[in-house]
């Protein structure tokens, strides 16, 4: 028995590792796309199109090196509606966001979206097994969301909004924030039921679908399409290979042991990456109370014990076949 639990709390940290990795390489892509805008005036919704794009067509490729094409065909058939709305969804969130940023800002944005997907994603796990949250993941939750709160309001990037509409903004970020934790909640179920490789592949094909007409939207506007330039060209490949294909394959893979509320929380680090990567390399200063919300969150990211999980989270979260009684996640 201790053996068992030993090597389930192994899985369950490699779970969360896997999740960070994933958000510091999507910290990285707010400076790329930043750089991506001052060097070819690419817009944010043309870059997220052309990186999933790229995504996709980079896991198609990696999918038929490995030999793993009839997994992904399996994949499709056996569960095509899941594979297909997580992908759009994906493709969604990404999109309300970014609309959000135009009418009320960065921090607002961040805050309300990021914080909001923990918040949802635990209440429907303990709902769905009918347990309470305990204080330890209460205070978990409250250390990341104020670390957040303080990282979005003092880091460089929250500049105003230009759009001066923070009503609709507010609402895009909540729907934003909604569909984030509805996505990563489907993804948590199917990661349960088939490779994580399959998955990142049907899912990213799916959102490339949904995010295209937008290259069609920004080409009749009169914007900037694409670049001839090598190193944008390097660039765009480094967002859709790293920070969507290589990314969501570690989120796909860290679900299969890790529960839908602590993976939210764990992606937090994306904000607290991006920040440091802005400092790095764009001259940005990081204030005394961005380095305490960045602290906080890694204090909530560390206190994600397998032990404190184990205890609370869904079934579903850990290895083995769904319970029969109902509480196996969502």
């Amino acid at each position: 028995m201790t053996t068992t639990a030993g090597a389930t709390h192994r899985r369950t940290r490699i779970g969360l590792l896997q999740v960070c990795a994933a958000g510091v390489l999507w910290g990285t892509g707010g400076l790329v796309v930043t750089l991506l805008h001052r060097r070819d005036g690419l817009g944010a919704m043309t870059v997220s199109a052309w990186r999933m794009a790229l995504a996709a067509v980079a896991l198609v490729g990696f999918a038929v090196v490995t030999r793993r094409s009839g997994v992904v065909l399996a994949t499709l058939r056996t569960h095509p509606a899941l594979a297909v709305v997580v992908g759009v969804g994906t493709a969604l969130y990404q999109a309300l966001y970014f609309g959000s940023v135009l009418l009320v800002g960065v921090s607002v944005s961040t805050v309300v979206s990021l914080g909001l997907a923990p918040v949802l994603t635990a209440a429907w796990e303990h709902a769905a097994a009918r347990s309470r949250p305990s204080l330890r993941e209460v205070a978990v939750l409250a250390a990341a969301l104020t670390g957040l709160v303080l990282i979005s309001a003092t880091a460089g990037h929250g500049s105003p909004a230009p759009g001066g509409r923070p009503g609709l903004g507010i609402v895009l970020a909540v729907a934003s924030g909604a569909t984030y934790a509805a996505t990563t909640l489907l993804g948590h179920t199917l990661a349960q039921r088939v490779d994580s490789v399959a998955l990142t592949t049907c899912a990213t094909a799916a959102g490339t679908l949904a995010l295209l007409p937008w290259l069609g939207i920004a080409l009749a506007a009169g914007e900037p399409v694409l670049t001839a330039d090598p190193a944008s060209l390097a660039l765009l490949a480094y967002l859709g290979v790293a920070t969507m294909a290589l990314a969501y394959g570690l989120l796909y893979a860290g679900l299969r042991t890790t529960s839908g509320s602590a993976a939210t929380v764990a992606t937090l680090v994306e904000p607290l990456s991006a920040a440091l990567l802005a400092a790095l390399l764009l001259g940005e200063r990081l204030t005394v109370p961005a380095l305490l919300g960045g602290a906080l969150i890694l204090a909530a990211v560390v206190a994600l014990q397998p032990a404190g999980q184990d205890r609370t989270a869904p079934a579903a979260a850990r290895p083995g076949p769904p319970q029969p009684d109902g509480a196996a996640g969502p």
